[in-house]
């Protein structure tokens, strides 16, 4: 039988090379266990440490690094992820992520068995590379029998054996082989997945790896002129004394160098800090956080609102050395990190004196241009010097939390009645002008995809804030307009004004406040008594899923019966009401009226029912019953990637596959 250049390249993916790899996931047979796991990667020099943290979905906490150079046999980082067994059968453990091809060359099998060094169960496709394609990846991972606190995935390379492994991360050769079940440790070729159980969390921080001290020089010998050298290595052979003078001339060194270094602080403490007038109201804060901004200053004058007009450069310098920060914010706002302080000459020329064809759009507390400063894209929020707590509200958050999917704060700015914050800019803008009536604001529908990545990666975002910063936060106003896509149409959380810190009680997480947000998304015990919890921001979560599934806003308006006046229903009881018609993915008659007529029919019913489930768990009337943002989190990354498993068995209708590449 003759086969064809496809169907060779079919056998050759599906049955061949996936036999190339000596790794082997660890089977299970419980598959509601959840565990902690590590996996040892060494990177290449072009996987910057930005791309480790996108490619394994990791926060930077949970990175750690070897300790010694590549030339002891280093240079490996750790990467911490929780593990599950796979309800899909065979039952193996294995952690998801998703991984974003950078090149269209080859295909998506060697891009993602390149890029993971044999740590990844790279999917089973033929299908060629694409650019800025996202790819959902099972990393290989393992669960302790409880013998051991944690197991790590390590593939082996060429020199490595079961003794080596045993000397460098300090656990015998017997424990190695019993998980592994080794029995002739001679035997273990280049490519094996070895775990290695631990004790321990491997490795040092990322940032604080061990530099290796170059080696000190020989320090000098002082010789007498009345004297030659036989004699002085005479006495030092006998055990003489260090002469007295040595041990005053070292001290005299040490105690110079030190009254130096005292000074040079002072020095520097006193002209970063100096208060710019004889009050101490205002402050000069020159601590930069981003480079690329080091070397800037203002090339305009601003006289009233949106005159701008060049000046020389002695005005310009006076402008930007005074920049006025309202009294009524304190010396307390930043506690960590100060960001970057602009003069309101810049921010002006930054945004054309704030034009019309700038503006970006109107948030609860003022409006967002677009800007280029210092040659870096900007959005800036202008508000009126009247909102200095939602102001400090969102300085003191974003100047501690960093995350992929949290707007970044650049700066701000301050005039005698204005405040400006400085962003990052997010190219394609509110994720609410995507899913209602796009084609009217000029953009393309989202695919089923899309949609998918596009909720995990607010949720991811929302569960950094919540769980993995040394405080947590409740953000209480998660709405699609506050969800931002990227270029790449990957989201991030904005606009922290109204975030507060949550505090530890004895019953939880609680923090009582006044009511404030977005109508239709929120939850019943927040509009009551105004319990502001973690859980009130996955109730708002909930109805952002039920939006990007169905392309509704939060709060429909329909026409009532016997009145002029139309009804304003919240979009989550519309669809509870369907998903009580809809039992199961078979039969969703009822709910299928409400999906979002912009997909064409083009998704996987069961992917769509179990996100509509799980919406229906967020906006559950009892808050103990709804899940927390971590297990929002670890549902998404199951359903997205049996998405692409669906996108994937598309490829032989070229029509449909194509469209849902070029929705991507």
């Amino acid at each position: 039988m003759n086969l064809s250049a496809s169907s060779f390249l079919i056998l050759l993916f599906f049955f061949i090379l996936p036999n190339l790899s000596s790794s082997k996931p660890m089977n299970c047979t419980d598959t509601s266990r959840l565990c902690t796991s590590f996996l040892a990667f060494k990177p290449n020099p072009n996987q910057t440490f930005s791309i480790i943290q996108s490619m394994f979905d990791a926060l930077p906490s949970d990175i750690t690094a070897d300790s010694t150079g590549e030339d002891d046999g280093g240079g490996y980082i750790y990467v911490k992820k929780n593990c599950s067994c796979l309800t899909t059968t065979p039952h193996q453990y294995a952690t998801n992520t998703t991984f974003t091809i950078r090149q269209n060359r080859g295909y998506v099998y060697d891009a993602v068995v390149s890029a993971y060094s044999g740590l990844a169960f790279p999917p089973n496709t033929t299908r060629a590379s694409s650019a800025g394609a996202v790819v959902s990846v099972q990393l290989l991972c393992g669960c302790s029998s409880g013998l051991w606190n944690y197991l790590m995935s390590y593939v082996t390379v060429s020199g490595d054996s079961v003794q080596s492994l045993s000397s460098r991360f300090g656990v015998s050769m017997d424990r190695i082989e019993q998980v592994n079940g080794i029995s002739n440790p001679d035997n273990v070729t280049t490519g094996d997945l070895i775990f290695i159980p631990l004790d321990s969390v491997p490795g040092v921080p990322y940032e604080a790896r061990k530099i290796n001290p170059p080696a000190p020089s020989p320090s000098p010998v002082l010789t007498n002129s009345n004297s030659s050298v036989a004699d002085q290595v005479n006495h030092t052979s006998k055990g003489g004394h260090v002469p007295y003078i040595w041990i005053v001339g070292g001290l005299t060194v040490v105690l110079a160098l030190l009254v130096m270094c005292i000074l040079v602080c002072i020095c520097l403490r006193s002209s970063s800090c100096r208060s710019s007038d004889e009050d101490g109201n205002e402050h000069n804060f020159q601590i930069l956080r981003k480079s690329s901004f080091f070397c800037g200053s203002s090339r305009y004058n601003c006289c009233g609102s949106g005159d701008c007009r060049p000046t020389n450069g002695e005005e310009t310098q006076s402008h930007h050395q005074a920049v006025a920060i309202p009294k009524a914010l304190g010396d307390g706002v930043f506690e960590i990190e100060k960001p970057m302080v602009f003069t309101y000459e810049e921010i002006c020329a930054a945004t054309d004196g704030f034009s019309d064809s700038n503006l970006l759009g109107h948030g609860n507390y003022g409006s967002v241009y677009f800007g280029l400063l210092r040659e870096q894209e900007v959005a800036v929020k202008r508000m009126t010097a009247t909102k200095t707590k939602e102001f400090a509200a969102e300085m003191k958050v974003l100047c501690k939390v960093h995350h992929s999917n949290l707007v970044e704060l650049i700066g701000y700015a301050a005039s005698n009645d204005e405040l400006f914050v400085v962003y990052e800019y997010v190219q394609k803008g509110m994720l609410k002008n995507h899913l209602h009536d796009p084609q009217s604001k000029g953009n393309t529908p989202l695919s089923w995809i899309m949609r998918n990545q596009i909720a995990l990666d607010a949720a991811r975002g929302l569960e950094y804030i919540h769980e993995h910063t040394k405080t947590h936060y409740v953000h209480r106003d998660i709405k699609t307009s506050n969800i931002l896509l990227d270029e790449a149409f990957r989201a991030k959380i904005s606009d922290f004004g109204l975030a507060k810190l949550v505090e530890k009680t004895g019953e939880g997480e609680i923090s009582v406040t006044k009511v404030v947000g977005t109508y239709g998304y929120l939850a019943p015990e927040y509009l009551s008594d105004g319990r502001a919890t973690s859980k009130s921001d996955v109730y708002a979560f909930g109805v952002v899923l039920f939006e990007i599934i169905s392309g509704r806003e939060a709060v429909i308006r329909t026409e009532a019966m016997g009145t002029k006046n139309p009804e304003r229903r919240p979009l989550a009881s519309i669809m509870l009401a369907a998903l009580k018609n809809s039992p199961d993915s078979m039969n969703m008659s009822s709910l299928k009226e409400f999906v979002d007529p912009n997909m064409m029919d083009l998704y996987p019913h069961d992917c769509l029912f179990k996100i509509a489930m799980l919406a229906k768990q967020c906006v559950d009337d009892d808050p103990i019953l709804r899940p927390n943002m971590k297990q929002v989190v670890i549902s998404l990354s199951q359903i997205l990637l049996s998405s692409i498993e669906w996108e994937a068995t598309l490829a032989g209708n070229s029509q449909v596959f194509s469209g849902l590449v070029q929705g991507r």
